[in-house]
């Protein structure tokens, strides 16, 4: 396996990924939703049980089958109550909606309507905050980790993969204006850890095998501790793939941004353990003069 002697390729084919993605983040940004722009809630009790698909249904009327419908429990228990978030929305907008809920659910009354009221952005940037304090915070405990057990080349290598995959999945959301809400949030910390656990296993063996093949050169030292954990690596993210498909298809529309954000967290994070964590930390013993850097390139 040509991992390491392709290096510059594997590096050119992520650069490019890079450029394109900061392209689209110029030109196209990011297609924020309510949690981070702010926009309009409605909390109304709907008198019955219901389906999530039959007020999205009435929803479409309005061009607003994309805002997240959340099922909610009366004083009884029963899921009546329907929470609707969704861009912001003027008073007659919002009452022409609950006149369409009655025509589905003539029992509406209006105190029956719990809450109407556009929300601003604060929200979002408590979000913001919170995800970039937990993305700094993950990031500082994984490089002190890697570094007491492994060496810091390997803690910067590792980020520098993480790091790589959670731009993809920015990238990939921002070519196609999918839309960004909190959950989008949770799946980049669940790529995240996903990713260091794979790279940490391909590192493991490589640390191993350093140990126990003292006079085998670096490249090859890197490609045999790829080679025998591979066949796990792709069969823990085949598997992986299988299930998130079936949530992508069937889960409904709600968690589609969610489960589509690990679906591509989960193959570039098989992609970057692989092909670039390696390739970096290869690349920086080298620069760095690490005790492994030292080792002869290859034996051909």
């Amino acid at each position: 396996m040509e991992i390491i002697t392709k290096r510059k390729m594997w590096f050119l084919v992520s650069l490019v990924i890079v450029i394109i993605g900061f392209g689209s983040l110029i030109l196209n940004g990011l297609n924020l939703g309510i949690d981070f722009t702010g926009g309009t809630i409605l909390h109304v009790s709907l008198g019955e049980e219901y389906e999530v698909e039959e007020v999205r249904d009435v929803l479409e009327d309005f061009g607003l089958e994309d805002s997240v419908i959340q099922q909610a429990t009366d004083s009884q228990g029963e899921t009546s109550e329907v929470i609707i978030r969704t861009t912001s929305l003027q008073e007659q907008e919002r009452n022409e909606i609950i006149e369409g809920l009655r025509g589905n659910w003539p029992q509406i009354e209006d105190e029956d309507v719990l809450r109407s009221a556009n929300v601003g952005a604060t929200i979002g940037d408590e979000l913001r905050s919170q995800a970039i304090w937990s993305l700094l915070i993950a990031s500082i405990g994984m490089i002190a980790y890697i570094s007491y057990r492994f060496e810091f080349s390997f803690a910067i290598s590792a980020i520098v993969a993480i790091l790589h995959d959670a731009f993809i999945v920015l990238t990939i959301f921002s070519l196609f204006q999918i839309e960004i809400n909190s959950p989008f949030i949770a799946a980049v910390l669940t790529i995240i850890g996903y990713s260091i656990n794979d790279t940490i296993v391909i590192f493991d063996r490589i640390r191993e095998t350093l140990q126990l093949e003292k006079k085998l050169p670096l490249n090859d030292v890197i490609t045999t501790s790829i080679s025998k954990t591979l066949t796990r690596s792709l069969n823990t993210s085949g598997t992986t793939t299988l299930v998130l498909l079936s949530l992508l298809i069937f889960g409904g529309v709600t968690l589609r941004p969610f489960i589509l954000a690990l679906l591509i967290g989960v193959i570039s994070g098989t992609y970057s353990s692989v092909f670039i964590a390696s390739n970096v930390w290869s690349t920086l013993s080298e620069k760095m003069g690490s005790q492994y850097g030292n080792r002869k390139k290859s034996t051909s």
